[in-house]
């Protein structure tokens, strides 16, 4: 240790610089004084004060004499770590030394080791720098500390320590002085806390001080400190000391301390925090917020762990009593007019959670009886806070049912009163409980209606009908008026109090004043409800949405008494205005009738036979049911729904299950009525908790919308059902704990029974967020509870509506069983455990349930897609289950292990699937796992998210396929061993999963990519392993004419779902269409390339069956939909022709086989050649490597003729001069087409200028081509030319082609049977192309040569049809109508026996031009907007916009054309 040394100040310097001690200090000055008793006295006096000041005692103790002191330090010892001996020897030590400096002092040891002791401790408590306000300790302080007082022990032990000095030093450094200290000197027996507060001399600072430190902890514990279980300790002790010491009947009078001081800091301590509490409640504490944590902690020190062993004790309920009163006179601000007017804002579920969670804690403590009779003294004599006196009434009869009788009595007490003496007060009171009370509904209170007529209504009312009274009593009703709600009023005219005649002008005065008021509030008297509830105070309901209210009432009442309810023959007598206008009406809604009549009939000819239903009323509403029964659609009108504005809390549906839960137990098997009764009372706070009408109730609901993917509960229906969901799960445990499933009894079914009605959209909204959403995330009890509840759901199911749950499920409603399969998933390792869970509670709990029952009924409460779920869940993740089982293996079943908390699901479904019941059930057609339904359910899966791994999943795919369905007979879902089944049904299911929605994740960045993920990749292996298989089945030395002419299978399945498809040219089909083919080339794609073409070829026939299906594909749809201007992609290309070389290089003379497919190709498949030579650059690699590669010949004829086009168009966009163009003509024309594509829009008009020495018949073929790739440009979006460079181009190729007059119009008027250009063009260019041909025609029109009409004996006929195609596109987007014959054809040539080849049409297109459009208007108009005119037969379009230059300039064309000699027929 260090040595320590007194400050310079004490000590002085000695001669030669030598420090001097305190001993020798001393004596000098001794020396140098006469000895004077008086003064030594005074000395020794200022020496306690001085060891009793902020002087360094640690220092003062190394002046002891001897080697060791001077290795002695206090501080040393608290941060010491040795051995407890070691600790022990130095307390001892320092103990010692104390000794003698105190006796040398002549002070007090216990003083001087008092002082020590606290200033050492002033120097712990020293907080951090970051710590603001701090109340606990840091690991390191606790540590010293706990060193600290070992030593104070030691000095206690020793009576060497004097606890009042030691007080007296702490409150010096009260200001850094930590509360976590004083509750360890506390407990440790240092210090008691009551020692402490007791020394300090300002009892007010003392509580100001415990107040502050206290409020930091609260708030310290609730913001889950490190140490929260020692804060929570020491609030608890605090708490316990307070209120033990505070409220006690009397004081320790043995003690020397004064008695009152520590009650009266307890009482203040405790009255500070609560004050502050109520002061934040009122202004509006926000929601965990510093000041709200700290009120919920503090209110919660209330409970009964928080009080301990003084629980035991009469203090709790003294201090309980205390809070009660303090929460009822704090602050009394409003007066009783406020309370008149706003007690509606003060329900139980409209007060502060807080304050009514510190109610129950009160409750708990005070009897009803105390509870009444304190509230009853408090009001009698003292000021009050009216809104929590009043919410604390509602909260007595909300969670108190004795507190309602004990109410009733006392306000029959405080009304007796008020009568009595005219008592205001007592009768401000009474009224105020009443309606208090009768807000939280009739199964807490009477209603006020009620109260009201009980106590005024006869002559044995409070009022006793004398004027004194009757005066008292209208005079106080008078003086409400202005304060009162609508409601009140209406309550006190309807049922008015019993008034003698003599006297009745008080009660027509009041009930004039009543009218008046009512009549500001713009409120009628006349339309109020038979049955209406006055006692709310709710919002005034519209007058047909109650009388459909008091419809369903008075019906009810008829149905139970069989007579015409006393209320409704009364309406019709005194209130005949709202009972002929809203209430017959309502009762007399069109319906279809049922055949047995109903209630509601008897009850309509009862009042009819009655004389209460006029009989013109009567009659129509006869017709119109009628009318109802010949068109049933119509009976929707007779839906009765109408919203409710009127709200109950749900504190009160919370009190009804949690009433259901405490009685289900005894009353399961035998007490039927008790369960029915209480499960009614549940519905009935369902539905105001829903905020649901009693009519909504009797409204049918046909279908449910429910939407999966973003499910949504408004708050209250949110809260409500998750009550129910919750109520149901804890009570299937607390059932499952006293008895199995088949002996709980009727409870299930009739808590059931509770959401099937106008709650059951609300419930499976919210199944579908848990089960869908949450899943995984839910315990076991939830999980068994759901499970459970759908199987009751099951057992109701003709009782329930179908769901649309929209995609991915089917168009057509589902039932409410199936929907599970849909809100089920197995797509990730969570959804798939959690799956299999629920599946396992479900099917456990209704084979355990319904053990009793047939195998018919097992199956109809149980979804055949949840069993087979959980097959193929089994299937999948156990690997046992995959042998076959044998009658030894067959286990018996138990819902208890899956009850416990430890449930081992495995072992649970394994114990399932060995189930004898279960296994007879499997046999059902429609609940065994198919190849099917293993194939949906398998490409769900996402794989990186599996339960198993790349091989395990592998492995198990093996085994379903080869080892369990491929052998598997068709009867059972099966293959029956033919592997060509199993590959059709997996590209079936692959297709089908494709096309719904399923197979995207509804997403944004979600894409039409295989699938919109990879989960199907190990499912597409399987396919390529299959189909390689069936390739290598085939037999290559079998002759041709012997291998089956039916091609592959894989075309068969497109050709079928093709065929299923809509057809035509709407935007829906189309994209359908294109989708189903994009996903059939990603299938081919991922196939042997001789799929499409055969794996060999025969020299008798080149083509094979695979090959013509393929020509069948790509000419009839992939033409259409997977092709861009005149080409297929590369991938599909590329993939024909490697294909092609290498069944090609199986045969005797390859090149031969290649020449004589490729040449077939140029008649049955020509877009195979032209999008080899869009790819050639990329192709020709592949392909001349893999020739080489078997074949050291140069590349067959018709491959060479693909180089030498490409090569013909390179040269001729080169500088150089081109050579000549190599046949055929169009495989030139359509690479020169590519090529030009390729070349930049500056450099194509001086390189088609080499045209004008090309043969006509390549300017046909490239003139066709330019406009297909016109069209591209537009149609395109990525297209890579763009419109203005495609138009130059076909312009360019134009004027080579009218320069040289080659004819062209035929290009315009293609058809199939045309040999020499139909047949291929039209097998090259997609059938959207080709309807567009119009607007190119009318693109180019500009660039026409002004003779053509003249020059070209066709044109006219041309023009005229390509006008009306053009005008049918623009109306209807087709050309279907207009089309010419079939076969027919424009001949370039002998046309001169009918120079003018114009039909109809075109005779009244120029006619209307003639006459409809001026020629100096088309002469100056020229590409300006033009009407088009009325064309007659040609179609009914009038006065339509069209782009103005087609209609103008081929007017112009005409006009020209009209004036020469030639007639216009």
């Amino acid at each position: 240790m260090s040595d320590l040394r007194v400050p310079n100040s004490a000590s002085g310097q000695g001669p030669g610089g030598r420090r001097r001690s305190w001993a020798e200090l001393l004596a000098g000055r001794l020396k140098r004084q006469k000895y004077n008793p008086e003064r030594a006295q005074k000395l020794k006096d200022s020496a306690v004060r001085l060891l009793r000041s902020h002087q360094d005692l640690n220092a003062l103790l190394l002046e002891v004499e001897g080697p060791p002191c001077k290795q002695l330090s206090l501080s040393k010892l608290i941060d010491c770590d040795n051995s407890e001996a070691y600790a022990n020897n130095s307390s001892s030590f320092i103990g010692s030394a104390l000794q003698d400096q105190a006796s040398r002092l002549g002070v007090p040891v216990g003083v001087l080791s008092a002082g020590m002791v606290a200033s050492s401790v002033g120097q712990v408590c020293t907080a951090p720098a970051d710590t603001s306000r701090p109340v606990l300790l840091t690991v390191e302080q606790r540590k010293k500390l706990s060193s600290l007082l070992e030593f104070a022990q030691y000095l206690l032990a020793h009576s060497m320590f004097s606890r009042l000095s030691f007080c007296q030093e702490l409150w010096k450094i009260q200001n850094s002085l930590l509360l976590e200290v004083v509750w360890h000197l506390h407990v440790q027996g240092i210090v008691s806390l009551q020692e402490l507060l007791e020394s300090h001399p300002n009892m007010h600072a003392v509580g100001a001080w415990l107040f502050r430190n206290l409020c930091c902890l609260c708030e310290q514990i609730e913001t889950s400190c490190q140490h929260a279980d020692i804060a929570r300790a020491m609030l608890s002790d605090f708490v316990q000391m307070f209120v033990l010491r505070g409220f006690q009947k009397n004081s320790d009078l043995r003690r020397t301390v004064e008695p009152e001081t520590m009650p009266q800091v307890a009482v203040d301590v405790l009255q500070r925090m609560l004050i502050f509490a109520l002061d934040a409640l009122a202004a509006g504490v926000q929601e965990e917020s510093s000041t709200h944590k700290t009120v919920r902690c503090w209110f919660g020190v209330f409970s009964g762990h928080m009080l301990g062993s003084v629980i035991s004790t009469d203090s709790p309920k003294r201090f309980f009593s205390h809070t009660l009163t303090q929460i009822l006179t704090h602050s009394p601000l409003l007066k009783a007019s406020d309370a008149v007017q706003m007690q509606r804002e003060w329900s139980f579920a409209r007060t502060h959670p807080l304050l009514t969670a510190l109610y129950r804690r009160l409750f708990v403590m005070l009897s009803p009886e105390e509870l009444v009779g304190h509230l009853q003294e408090v009001l009698e004599t003292q000021e009050v806070h009216w809104q929590r006196v009043l919410s604390f009434v509602s909260a007595l009869v909300v969670c108190l049912p004795e507190a309602q009788q004990l109410l009733e009595d006392w306000v029959a007490r405080l009304m007796a009163q008020a009568f009595e003496s005219c008592q205001l007060d007592s009768m401000v009171t009474a009224f105020l409980v009443v309606r208090q009370a009768a807000l939280e509904g009739p199964s807490a209170f009477q209603s006020y209606a009620d109260w009201f007529k009980a106590s005024f209504g006869s002559t044995r009312g409070y009022h006793g009908c004398s004027k004194k009274t009757l005066v008292f009593l209208f005079t106080f009703l008078s003086d409400l008026v202005p304060f009162e709600s609508p409601r009140y009023l209406q309550v006190h005219i309807l049922h008015p109090p019993l008034v003698p005649s003599k006297y009745r002008s008080l009660l027509t005065d009041y009930i004039s004043l009543a009218k008046t008021r009512l009549a500001d509030l713009k409120v009628s008297i006349e339309s109020m409800g038979l049955y209406e509830d006055l006692s709310s105070a709710g919002d005034i309901t519209e007058p047909h949405s109650q009388a459909l209210q008091d419809v369903e009432k008075a019906v009810m009442v008829f149905e139970h008494t069989g007579k015409i309810p006393v209320t409704v023959m009364e309406a019709s007598i005194f209130r005949r205005p709202y009972y002929v206008s809203h209430f017959l009406p309502a009762l007399l809604t069109p319906r279809v009738l049922p055949k047995v009549p109903d209630s509601r009939v008897v009850f309509i000819e009862s009042l009819k036979r009655a004389d209460k239903i006029p009989p013109s009323l009567y009659s129509t509403y006869c017709q119109a049911c009628s009318a109802a029964e010949e068109k049933p659609e119509d009976a929707a009108l007779g839906v009765r729904a109408e919203p409710s504005s009127a709200e109950e809390p749900l504190e009160q549906l919370t009190a009804a299950l949690g009433e259901l839960r405490a009685s289900m137990t005894a009353c399961m098997s035998s007490q039927h009525d008790v369960l029915s009764a209480q499960v009614a009372v549940i519905s009935e706070r369902l539905r105001a908790a829903l905020g649901h009408n009693e009519d909504d109730s009797s409204a049918e609901i046909s279908k449910i919308r429910l939407s999966i993917h973003a499910p949504r509960l408004e708050p209250r229906e949110h809260m409500a059902v998750d009550l129910l969901l919750t109520s149901f799960c804890q009570n299937l445990m607390a059932a499952s704990s006293v008895a199995p499933p088949e002996r709980q009894g009727p409870w299930a079914t009739l808590f059931m029974r509770t959401m099937c009605g106008r709650a059951l959209p609300a419930v499976l909204t919210r199944l579908c967020q848990l089960l869908h959403h949450q899943g995984p995330s839910l315990s076991a009890p939830h999980v068994l509870g759901l499970a459970a509840l759908a199987v009751h759901l099951a057992e109701s199911r003709s009782a329930l509506p179908e769901v649309d749950v929209g995609p991915p499920a089917p168009d057509a409603g589902l039932p409410v069983p199936a929907l599970f399969d849909s809100l089920l998933t197995c797509r990730t390792r969570d959804s798939l455990l959690f799956c299999l869970k629920f599946c396992t509670a479900a099917i456990s709990y209704s084979l355990c349930k319904f053990s009793s029952q047939s195998r018919d009924i097992l199956r109809s409460y149980l979804s055949p897609g949840l069993i087979k779920k959980f097959q193929f869940l089994v299937f999948r993740l156990f690997s046992e289950a995959r042998q076959p089982l044998s009658q030894e293996d067959a286990a018996s079943l138990s819902w208890r292990p899956l009850y416990l908390p430890s449930a081992d699901w495995q072992r649970a479904a394994l114990s399932l699937w060995t189930h004898r019941t279960f296994r007879e059930l499997l046999k059902e057609e429609d609940v065994h796992l198919t190849y099917q339904d293993w194939l949906h359910l398998e490409l769900e899966i996402q794989p990186e998210a599996d339960a198993l791994s790349d091989t395990e999943r592998q492995d198990f795919h093996q085994w379903a396929i080869y080892e369990h369905f491929l052998p598997e007979s068709s009867a059972s879902g099966g293959c029956d061993g033919d592997l060509e089944a199993a590959c059709t049904i997996l590209v079936n299911a692959l297709m089908d999963f494709h096309q719904s929605s399923r197979s995207y994740d509804h997403s944004e960045n979600s894409d039409l990519v295989f699938g919109g993920r990879t989960g199907n990749e190990s499912i597409i292996s399987r396919l390529q392993e299959m189909v390689a298989e069936l390739e290598l089945q085939q037999d290559p030395s079998v002759p041709f004419s012997h291998t089956p002419s039916q091609g592959h299978f894989l075309f068969g399945i497109f050709c079928r779902r093709l065929q299923a498809l809509t057809s035509g040219w709407s935007m829906a089909a189309s994209l359908q269409r294109q989708r189903e083919l994009l996903m059939y080339k990603r299938i081919l794609l991922r196939l042997p390339s001789s799929v499409l073409c055969g794996s060999s070829f025969q020299a008798e026939q080149p083509i094979t069956a695979r090959c013509k299906q393929f020509f069948h594909l790509v000419n009839s749809e992939m033409r259409n939909f997977c092709s861009h201007g005149g080409a297929l992609t590369q991938d599909i290309t590329a993939h024909f022709f490697r294909g092609l070389l290498n069944a090609c290089l199986r045969s005797r003379d390859p090149s031969l086989m290649v020449d004589c497919i490729l040449a077939k190709c140029q008649t049955k498949c020509p877009l195979i050649l032209t999008s080899a030579l869009l790819w050639w650059p990329s192709l020709e690699p592949v392909l001349l490597c893999q020739w080489r590669r078997h074949c050291q010949s140069p590349l067959p004829r018709e491959l060479q003729k693909l180089q030498e086009g490409r090569q013909f168009a390179s040269n001729f966009l080169s500088p150089d001069a081109a050579s000549p163009a190599p046949n055929p003509a169009w495989l030139s024309a359509a690479a020169l087409h590519f090529a030009i594509q390729q070349v930049r829009e500056e450099n194509v008009r001086k390189q088609l200028t080499k045209l004008d020495c090309e043969r006509e018949e390549l300017l046909v073929f490239l003139f066709f081509f330019s406009l297909m790739g016109l069209l591209s440009s537009h149609l395109t979006s990525n297209s890579a030319t763009d419109p203005s460079k495609a138009l130059d181009v076909c312009a360019a190729v134009l004027e080579c082609l009218e320069k040289r007059k080659i004819s062209w119009l035929a290009l315009f008027q293609l058809t199939e049977s045309d040999l020499r250009l139909g047949r291929l063009l039209l097998r090259v260019a997609p059938d959207q192309h080709t309807r567009l041909l119009p607007f190119t025609f009318y693109s180019l029109l500009s660039y026409f040569h002004e003779d053509a009409a003249i020059r070209e004996e066709a044109f006219l006929h041309v023009a005229v049809d390509m006008y009306l195609k053009l005008v049918q596109l623009f109306v209807a987007g087709d050309t279907s109508t207009v089309s010419p014959p079939a076969g027919r054809s424009l001949e370039l040539q002998g046309q001169a026996a009918q120079p003018c080849g114009i039909d109809n049409k075109s005779s009244s297109f120029s006619a209307a031009v003639n006459t409809s459009v001026p020629e100096k208007e088309l002469l100056t108009h020229g590409r300006g907007n033009v009407k088009i005119p009325t064309l007659g037969h040609a179609g009914a379009m009038k006065n339509h916009s069209c782009p103005g230059h087609v209609s103008a300039r081929l007017a112009m064309r005409l006009h020209s054309f009209c004036q020469s000699p030639f007639p216009v027929v």
